[in-house]
C-alpha cells in the first residue's frame, strides 16, 4: 500500500471521528475542497469508500473504524518524534484533560489536582465526568475521556492502569449518636437504619455478608447516587452512613456535628485505581497527568494517621 503520509492519515482520522467532510475540513482547519480530494486519495489507497451514507447522514465504513485506533496511535507517535524537549515543558502543554470518577474520588483529589495543574500547567483545562452507564475502556477508546479513576476489575485486558492506593469504609453519624453510650458492635450496627451509598442503586454488599455471618441483617432505609445532601440528613437522625475513609477525612466533622468510627468486624480494603489506554503511554502531556494523580493521591493519603491501613498508596 502506497500513496500516503501522515497528513494523510491525520485525514482519515478527523473523517472518522467526524463522519463528514465538511465537520474533518474544520477540524484540521482546510478547505472541503481540500478534504475531498483527501477522502478521494483514501478511498484509492484502501480500496474503500471510507464514509458511506446512513439515511441522510455519513458514517465510518467497517474498515474505517477499524483503522481508527491504529492511526490515532501512528499519530501519537509520530508527533513525539517532532516534539523534542519541549514537550516535556507542563507549561508548554494546551490540553482539556477529562477524567472520569465517582464522586467520592471527585470530592478527594480534584481540588489538590486542579492547584497543580494551575500551577504547573497554566493553560490546561481539567473537566471531571460523572461516571456512566457505557465501560469506562469504550470511553478510553474513543477518546471521550483521558483518564478513569475507580475501583471496576472488570476493564478491558489492554487498558493500562496503576494502582492509586487502598481504601476502607467506616461509619459515618451524629457526634451525640446513641451507639457510642451503647458500646459498637455488630449487634447495635445493625439495629439503626442504613444509608447506602451507590450510583446503579445497588444497596448490598459486604457490610451485608459480614452481618448476615452473625446472624444479622440492617435495615437500608435510603439508597442515594452520592452522598453529598445526606450529611445534614445524618446530623440530624439516628441513620449511619457508610463512607471511604478518604472521604470521612476531608469532612468538617466537629463543624456539621458528626463523628465517625470503624466497622466492628472486617471489610475486604478497595484498591482504586487510574486507568489509560495504551495509546497514551508516551505522549507528554499525559504521561505528566498521571504523575500529578499519583502525586495527589499520595498527598491526600499521608495526611491521615500512619496507622490508617488505607494511607500507602500503591505503586
Amino acid at each position: 500500500m502506497r500513496g500516503y503520509d501522515l497528513n494523510l492519515l491525520r485525514a482519515l482520522k478527523a473523517l472518522v471521528e467526524e463522519g463528514g467532510v465538511t465537520a474533518a475540513a474544520r477540524r484540521l482547519q482546510v478547505s472541503e475542497a481540500t478534504m475531498s480530494r483527501h477522502l478521494a486519495q483514501l478511498r484509492k489507497v484502501f480500496g474503500d469508500p471510507v464514509l458511506v451514507r446512513s439515511g441522510r447522514d455519513m458514517v465510518p465504513s467497517s474498515l474505517a473504524l477499524s483503522l481508527g485506533e491504529k492511526v490515532r496511535g501512528l499519530i501519537a507517535e509520530a508527533d513525539l518524534l517532532v516534539q523534542g524537549d519541549e514537550a516535556e515543558d507542563p507549561g508548554q502543554f494546551e490540553r482539556k484533560f477529562v477524567i472520569r470518577a465517582a464522586d467520592l474520588l471527585i470530592a478527594a483529589f480534584a481540588g489538590p489536582l486542579l492547584r497543580r495543574m494551575l500551577d504547573q500547567a497554566p493553560r490546561c483545562e481539567l473537566v471531571f465526568a460523572p461516571e456512566a452507564d457505557d465501560p469506562p475502556e469504550d470511553a478510553m477508546r474513543s477518546d471521550a475521556i483521558d483518564l478513569y479513576l475507580g475501583a471496576t476489575t472488570s476493564l478491558a485486558p489492554e487498558i493500562r492502569r496503576q494502582t492509586l492506593g487502598r481504601g476502607r469504609m467506616d461509619c459515618l453519624v451524629r457526634r451525640d449518636h446513641p451507639i457510642f453510650t451503647q458500646g459498637i458492635s455488630a449487634e447495635t450496627v445493625a439495629a439503626y437504619d442504613h444509608i447506602s451509598v451507590s450510583r446503579r442503586g445497588r444497596p448490598h454488599g459486604p457490610i451485608d455478608q459480614q452481618l448476615r455471618a452473625r446472624g444479622l441483617q440492617r435495615r437500608i432505609v435510603l439508597v442515594v447516587p452520592n452522598y453529598y445532601a445526606m450529611v445534614d440528613q445524618i446530623a440530624q437522625s439516628d441513620m449511619i452512613l457508610p463512607l471511604p475513609t478518604m472521604v470521612i477525612s476531608r469532612l468538617p466533622l466537629d463543624a456539621l456535628g458528626l463523628a465517625s468510627f470503624e466497622f466492628p468486624f472486617p471489610l475486604p480494603l478497595t484498591d482504586f485505581f487510574q486507568a489509560w489506554h495504551p495509546k497514551w503511554d508516551r505522549d507528554p502531556a499525559h504521561r505528566w497527568l498521571r504523575r500529578q494523580m499519583f502525586q495527589v493521591v499520595k498527598t491526600v493519603f499521608t495526611t491521615r494517621s500512619p496507622d490508617d491501613p488505607s494511607s500507602a498508596p500503591g505503586a
